[in-house]
């Protein structure tokens, strides 16, 4: 796959089929999208990704704006998916005054070659975000491609969306984001050293400092399961799924510092893999983070979580679910 970043000066020359879309989260409505960019390559198109950065609710936001996915994970996920080109298109203000016929016109066809647009019903783009899929469909002929308008997925009667996904994670209601991404929420980077505390106990884990623009559910004690990948690719965990639990917080009982962290206890694993990379996904919010009086207190709540930990994974495999 081919990153085009930073730059608004590109040509592509072959013809192309390009996805229009944030893709914060990369929801089932995302998904979809893709798979009509995965028909169109059987028509000789290229497959484009074309999405905004820093996207334009971070652009016009006077706050911080936290990403369910981060520039990186999204980069995995289209390389993962096939994906020709994927153009991180810079967001500054000369953009936002775009007129949108302009936008498609000198973007859309001129620069990326598009002979398919694919989006979602509610696309936006240009000036004031005035541009919208009727737009599309009618510039269609004059500009020669085709538009493939995607309807909304729904669940349970309510759109699919990043806005939606948004919420449930800061509710920590990590089941019913699964079932609007497909997959279970995660967070992912390298492997730190922390406080050690768990080896002297008994109880190792591993531990990450999540991307500062990455959105964390509520801080406590969620069932999990990794990937790790070591930096050589070579040890004998690397891609495997492995049943953990894991603490999103920082550490009240034994850090003062509050700098918030991911704690993972991986069941029945002690190798060295501190400099690995490490995924976590989240499947189920198990309790809130809280303050031991002691380190006795804590270890006899670590070993009560680990127990029902373990029974929850079992119960998974025993239904078919992991």
């Amino acid at each position: 796959m081919k990153i085009i970043e930073n730059t608004t000066d590109f040509y592509i020359s072959e013809k192309t089929a390009v996805a229009i879309g944030k893709f914060d989260g990369f929801h089932r409505g995302h998904q979809k999208l893709l798979g009509q960019l995965e028909e169109q390559k059987k028509r000789g198109l290229k497959s484009v990704v074309f999405t905004f950065v820093p996207s334009p609710a971070a652009f016009f936001s006077r706050e911080a704006v936290k990403d369910l996915s981060t520039i990186a994970e999204k980069r995995r996920i289209f390389e993962n998916a096939g994906v020709d080109y994927l153009i991180e298109y810079p967001f500054y203000q000369e953009i936002a005054d775009m007129e949108p016929e302009a936008y498609i016109k000198k973007v859309l066809v001129d620069r990326i070659h598009a002979k398919c647009v694919v989006a979602g019903d509610d696309v936006s783009y240009g000036k004031r975000g005035a541009g919208d899929c009727t737009l599309l469909q009618a510039k269609a002929a004059e500009y020669g491609y085709d538009v493939i308008i995607i309807d909304k997925v729904l669940y349970e009667g309510r759109e699919v969306s990043s806005t939606y996904v948004r919420e449930e994670v800061r509710n920590g209601n990590m089941e019913l984001v699964t079932k609007l991404l497909g997959t279970p929420y995660h967070i992912g980077g390298e492997i730190v050293h922390g406080r050690k505390l768990g080896r002297t106990i008994g109880m190792p884990t591993v531990n990450l400092l999540p991307p500062k623009e990455k959105l964390l559910p509520p801080n406590g004690v969620y069932y999990s399961y990794v990937y790790l990948h070591s930096k050589d690719g070579t040890m004998p965990y690397d891609g495997k799924k492995l049943p953990s639990i894991t603490n999103i917080g920082t550490k009240p009982t034994v850090d003062n510092r509050f700098v918030m962290g991911v704690e993972t206890y991986i069941y029945d694993f002690d190798s060295n893999v501190y400099g690995d990379d490490m995924e976590v996904y989240l499947l189920k919010f198990k309790r809130p983070e809280m303050r031991f009086d002691s380190v006795d207190a804590l270890k006899a709540q670590m070993e009560s979580d680990i127990k029902t930990g373990k029974e929850y994974h079992g119960s998974l495999l025993v239904t078919g679910t992991e």
